[in-house]
Protein backbone atom coordinates (compact mmCIF):
# COMPACT_ATOMS: atom_id res chain seq x y z
CA UNK A 1 0.00 0.00 0.00
CA UNK A 2 1.43 3.25 -0.70
CA UNK A 3 1.62 6.07 1.84
CA UNK A 4 0.40 9.89 0.84
CA UNK A 5 1.35 12.62 3.68
CA UNK A 6 -1.45 14.69 5.00
CA UNK A 7 -0.41 17.44 7.49
CA UNK A 8 -2.60 17.92 10.17
CA UNK A 9 -3.99 20.56 12.89
CA UNK A 10 -5.24 19.72 15.70
CA UNK A 11 -7.58 21.91 17.49
CA UNK A 12 -8.09 23.15 21.44
CA UNK A 13 -11.17 21.39 21.64
CA UNK A 14 -9.15 17.72 20.28
CA UNK A 15 -7.08 17.77 23.11
CA UNK A 16 -6.19 14.13 24.41
CA UNK A 17 -7.96 12.41 21.48
CA UNK A 18 -6.32 10.60 18.55
CA UNK A 19 -5.33 11.56 15.33
CA UNK A 20 -6.62 9.79 12.55
CA UNK A 21 -5.58 6.00 12.74
CA UNK A 22 -5.42 2.78 10.76
CA UNK A 23 -6.84 -0.24 13.09
CA UNK A 24 -4.49 -2.44 11.37
CA UNK A 25 -1.70 -2.55 8.98
CA UNK A 26 -3.94 -3.25 6.02
CA UNK A 27 -7.00 -1.03 6.55
CA UNK A 28 -8.11 1.10 3.98
CA UNK A 29 -9.91 4.09 5.93
CA UNK A 30 -8.69 5.32 9.17
CA UNK A 31 -10.61 5.88 12.31
CA UNK A 32 -12.30 9.22 12.76
CA UNK A 33 -13.13 10.52 16.32
CA UNK A 34 -15.95 12.36 17.67
CA UNK A 35 -14.47 15.94 19.49
CA UNK A 36 -17.73 16.71 21.09
CA UNK A 37 -17.56 18.32 24.46
CA UNK A 38 -20.48 17.04 25.43
CA UNK A 39 -22.67 14.06 24.64
CA UNK A 40 -25.25 14.62 21.66
CA UNK A 41 -27.84 12.34 21.35
CA UNK A 42 -29.57 12.03 17.67
CA UNK A 43 -32.96 10.66 17.71
CA UNK A 44 -34.24 8.59 15.07
CA UNK A 45 -34.39 10.49 11.69
CA UNK A 46 -31.95 13.32 12.92
CA UNK A 47 -28.76 14.46 11.44
CA UNK A 48 -25.73 16.22 13.36
CA UNK A 49 -22.44 18.07 12.24
CA UNK A 50 -20.24 15.90 14.31
CA UNK A 51 -16.59 18.10 14.83
CA UNK A 52 -13.40 15.81 14.57
CA UNK A 53 -11.05 18.50 16.23
CA UNK A 54 -8.39 18.77 13.47
CA UNK A 55 -7.47 20.64 10.12
CA UNK A 56 -5.91 18.73 7.45
CA UNK A 57 -4.13 19.31 4.31
CA UNK A 58 -4.42 16.95 1.29
CA UNK A 59 -1.67 17.04 -1.75
CA UNK A 60 -3.31 18.44 -4.93
CA UNK A 61 -4.60 15.35 -6.88
CA UNK A 62 -5.71 13.67 -3.96
CA UNK A 63 -8.79 13.84 -2.00
CA UNK A 64 -9.81 12.65 1.42
CA UNK A 65 -13.65 10.67 1.62
CA UNK A 66 -15.54 9.99 4.97
CA UNK A 67 -17.22 6.75 4.97
CA UNK A 68 -19.54 4.83 7.23
CA UNK A 69 -18.16 2.99 9.92
CA UNK A 70 -20.00 -0.68 9.49
CA UNK A 71 -20.30 -1.57 12.89
CA UNK A 72 -22.23 1.73 13.26
CA UNK A 73 -24.11 0.81 10.50
CA UNK A 74 -25.28 -2.53 11.40
CA UNK A 75 -26.15 -2.44 14.85
CA UNK A 76 -27.29 0.81 15.53
CA UNK A 77 -28.19 2.25 12.31
CA UNK A 78 -26.27 5.70 12.21
CA UNK A 79 -24.44 6.47 9.01
CA UNK A 80 -22.62 8.99 7.49
CA UNK A 81 -25.06 10.84 5.27
CA UNK A 82 -23.44 12.74 2.41
CA UNK A 83 -21.45 9.35 2.09
CA UNK A 84 -18.93 9.48 0.84
CA UNK A 85 -18.24 13.28 2.02
CA UNK A 86 -15.51 14.93 -0.13
CA UNK A 87 -12.80 16.88 1.45
CA UNK A 88 -10.85 18.58 -1.45
CA UNK A 89 -7.31 19.41 -1.61
CA UNK A 90 -8.00 23.09 -1.29
CA UNK A 91 -10.50 22.93 2.06
CA UNK A 92 -8.58 23.96 5.45
CA UNK A 93 -11.34 24.10 7.83
CA UNK A 94 -12.11 21.69 10.44
CA UNK A 95 -13.40 18.09 8.88
CA UNK A 96 -16.82 17.38 10.04
CA UNK A 97 -19.10 14.25 9.91
CA UNK A 98 -22.53 14.81 9.31
CA UNK A 99 -24.12 11.80 11.17
CA UNK A 100 -27.68 10.40 10.76
CA UNK A 101 -29.69 8.16 12.99
CA UNK A 102 -31.51 5.31 10.19
CA UNK A 103 -32.26 3.12 13.33
CA UNK A 104 -35.47 2.69 15.99
CA UNK A 105 -33.77 4.17 19.23
CA UNK A 106 -31.77 7.16 19.84
CA UNK A 107 -28.36 6.99 19.95
CA UNK A 108 -25.49 9.14 21.55
CA UNK A 109 -22.37 10.15 20.63
CA UNK A 110 -19.56 10.58 23.15
CA UNK A 111 -16.26 12.04 23.44
CA UNK A 112 -13.34 10.24 21.65
CA UNK A 113 -15.61 7.55 20.26
CA UNK A 114 -15.10 6.20 16.28
CA UNK A 115 -17.46 7.98 14.06
CA UNK A 116 -16.74 7.29 10.69
CA UNK A 117 -13.58 6.31 8.70
CA UNK A 118 -11.44 8.73 6.29
CA UNK A 119 -10.10 7.28 2.99
CA UNK A 120 -7.36 9.27 1.04
CA UNK A 121 -7.41 8.91 -2.54
CA UNK A 122 -5.74 10.06 -5.89
CA UNK A 123 -8.46 12.12 -8.34
CA UNK A 124 -8.33 12.57 -11.83
CA UNK A 125 -9.28 16.10 -13.02
CA UNK A 126 -11.59 15.51 -16.60
CA UNK A 127 -12.41 17.50 -19.49
CA UNK A 128 -16.00 18.33 -20.24
CA UNK A 129 -16.56 18.40 -23.56
CA UNK A 130 -20.32 19.06 -25.02
CA UNK A 131 -21.27 16.54 -27.72
CA UNK A 132 -24.72 16.06 -29.74
CA UNK A 133 -24.44 11.94 -29.56
CA UNK A 134 -22.86 9.33 -27.29
CA UNK A 135 -21.63 6.11 -28.31
CA UNK A 136 -23.72 3.01 -28.30
CA UNK A 137 -23.09 0.70 -26.11
CA UNK A 138 -24.82 -2.88 -25.11
CA UNK A 139 -26.30 -1.50 -21.61
CA UNK A 140 -27.83 2.12 -23.23
CA UNK A 141 -29.90 4.02 -20.71
CA UNK A 142 -30.59 1.40 -18.84
CA UNK A 143 -30.62 2.93 -15.05
CA UNK A 144 -30.43 2.54 -11.45
CA UNK A 145 -30.88 -1.43 -10.95
CA UNK A 146 -30.47 -2.24 -14.45
CA UNK A 147 -28.22 -5.13 -13.81
CA UNK A 148 -30.18 -6.86 -11.52
CA UNK A 149 -34.10 -7.16 -11.62
CA UNK A 150 -36.10 -4.41 -13.28
CA UNK A 151 -34.86 -0.88 -13.88
CA UNK A 152 -35.82 3.20 -12.86
CA UNK A 153 -34.50 5.07 -16.06
CA UNK A 154 -33.98 9.01 -14.75
CA UNK A 155 -34.37 10.87 -18.29
CA UNK A 156 -37.70 10.90 -19.77
CA UNK A 157 -37.73 13.85 -21.54
CA UNK A 158 -38.12 16.37 -18.52
CA UNK A 159 -36.74 17.33 -15.53
CA UNK A 160 -39.29 15.24 -12.94
CA UNK A 161 -37.52 12.73 -10.27
CA UNK A 162 -38.63 8.94 -10.50
CA UNK A 163 -39.61 7.29 -7.41
CA UNK A 164 -38.78 4.10 -6.83
CA UNK A 165 -41.45 1.21 -8.16
CA UNK A 166 -41.92 0.32 -4.39
CA UNK A 167 -40.75 -0.13 -0.84
CA UNK A 168 -37.74 -1.13 0.57
CA UNK A 169 -38.03 -4.17 2.59
CA UNK A 170 -35.51 -5.66 4.68
CA UNK A 171 -33.17 -8.83 3.21
CA UNK A 172 -33.80 -12.06 4.67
Amino acid sequence: MSEAVVHVERLAHAAGLPLPAYATRDSAGADLCAAVSQDVVLRPGERALIPSGFKMAVSPGYEAQLRPRSGLALRHGVTVLNSPGTIDADYRGEVGVVLINLGDRDFTVRRGDRIAQIVIGRVESAVWRETSTLTETSRGSAGFGSTGHGSTKLTGGDATPRRAPGPVTEAS
